[in-house]
């Protein structure tokens, strides 16, 4: 038994743990660093919604709520459909290729967005933006399945979940004060040239998978199937298998509705801020800011803590953090409007709430519940059925604000309920590591 633990110990040791725990080291931090900027070409429209609204003689383009409504929802349906599509791509093309395409296409999207005037050229555009942005996600969890174990994953995916955080921040940041300094096209063309730079920084940073250098002994994220099991199979075998797991279905369910919320906060949250304050747009950016800064405390404790005290469920912590955020939506209208003072914390609140469970449920959850090989395509799968919330609220939002505010915050309040119910159904899910991919 001594000579069996001083084997364990010594193995543990050896140079080819060390390198691919460093390896890993190495690759979720230029995993956070690549998907992170995304939102700068994605989030910082909502810097730029004030302009598209503004009349022309004022600079703007004189849209209305509705038709800015339709180009935020635009991106999320060719997004979502996009997540589907590249979810099972992403299981048969290298991650660095398919993300390089996604960024640097988006950034130049974001330029000819800038450059346009016309509404429905305005949204043919930011829809296929949503389908590079969708070449973001799926090639990154297919890295982490294939270099990140099981009972490290929560803890890691935590961690690239901080890093859109923290890029929201500076996208709000970044993309209000170019909006201020510049007009509303430069929240489009300053965020374009930071994802561009970042595309070639990944290029020469990323690894797909581990090699045998990393670990000669074994593959520890993914330990070598079963009898007769093909963990890359065909496209209709992960689709078919993606489709034919409930558990992802109830998890789309759940993000959609949670994407609904989450984006009415995010894409109209700056113009209603600046409305009813009286702040500049570059002001109300800043002061928006906050939110994604709560959102990474919320992205790490999340995974963290599913990890350490519920044993690898997902849901109870998912379930009872969008309880509270459907709590703090109600009453997000009259702090805004009457209590100035406590909107900081407020939001800090909120973006703890929202993202917390959106990264487990856009990311560690699907990984958890997906079958063998597919866990690229359930991430796909359930980030589809999210951004189709997503795009129906964008759509809801732009057409009930003629009722007011507080009606549309009402609502957004509901579908966090809503999201809350959806999650519950999966109370005692986990992972089953003879089935991870």
């Amino acid at each position: 038994m001594t000579a069996e633990r001083h084997s364990a110990a010594d193995a543990q040791s050896t140079p080819s743990h060390t390198t691919r725990r460093t390896g890993e080291t190495q690759v979720i931090w230029v995993l956070w660093l690549t998907y992170g900027c995304f939102y700068f070409c994605r989030q910082n429209l909502s810097a730029a919604v004030p302009g598209l609204k503004s009349p022309i003689d004022e600079g703007g383009l004189g849209l209305t709520t509705a038709e800015v409504g339709s180009i935020l929802g635009a991106l999320k349906l060719s997004y979502g459909v996009g997540q589907l599509l590249n979810g099972l791509l992403a299981e048969r093309v290298s991650a660095r290729i398919l993300l390089a395409v996604g960024m640097l296409t988006s950034a130049a999207l974001n330029v000819l967005f800038g450059w346009s005037t016309g509404f429905y050229f305005l949204l043919f555009v930011w829809a296929i933006n949503g389908y590079f942005q969708s070449l973001g996600w799926t090639p990154c969890m297919r890295v982490v399945a294939d270099w990140i174990p099981v009972e490290r994953r929560g803890h890691n995916i935590g961690i690239i979940g901080t890093g859109y955080q923290a890029t929201q921040v500076l996208t709000y940041i970044v993309a209000g004060l170019a909006a201020q300094w510049l007009g509303w096209r430069g929240a489009l063309f300053v965020p374009a040239g930071l994802l561009a730079a970042t595309a070639v920084f990944m290029l020469l940073f990323l690894r797909d998978s581990p090699t045998r250098t990393d670990n000669e002994a074994a593959l520890t994220a993914n330990p070598a199937p079963g009898p007769g099991v093909n963990p890359r199979g065909s496209f209709v075998e992960n689709l078919l298998l993606t489709l034919t797991n409930p558990a992802l279905w109830l998890l789309g369910v759940s993000l959609g509705l949670l994407n609904a919320c989450r984006f009415g906060f995010m894409d109209w949250g700056v113009t209603h801020l600046k409305e009813l304050q009286g702040t500049g747009v570059g002001e109300a950016a800043v002061k928006y800011a906050i939110l994604p800064t709560g959102a990474v405390l919320g992205s790490y404790v999340t995974g963290w803590a599913t990890d350490r005290f519920f044993g690898g469920r997902r849901a109870p912590v998912i379930c009872g953090l969008l309880l509270v955020l459907c709590g703090l939506t109600l009453i997000y209208d009259d702090v805004i409007r009457s209590r100035p003072s406590a909107t900081p914390v407020l939001l800090l609140l909120v973006g703890f709430c929202i993202f917390g469970p959106q990264v487990l449920l856009v990311g560690t959850a699907p990984a958890d519940l997906a079958r063998r090989g597919t866990s690229a395509a359930a991430a796909g799968f359930v980030n589809f059925m999210g951004y189709m919330g997503g795009a129906t609220g964008d759509w809801v939002t732009g057409r009930i604000l003629k009722h007011g505010w507080q009606t549309a915050i009402y609502v957004w309040a509901a579908w966090a309920l809503a999201a809350a119910v959806a999650a519950a159904l999966l109370w005692n899910a986990t992972s089953k590591p003879d089935e991870k991919p």
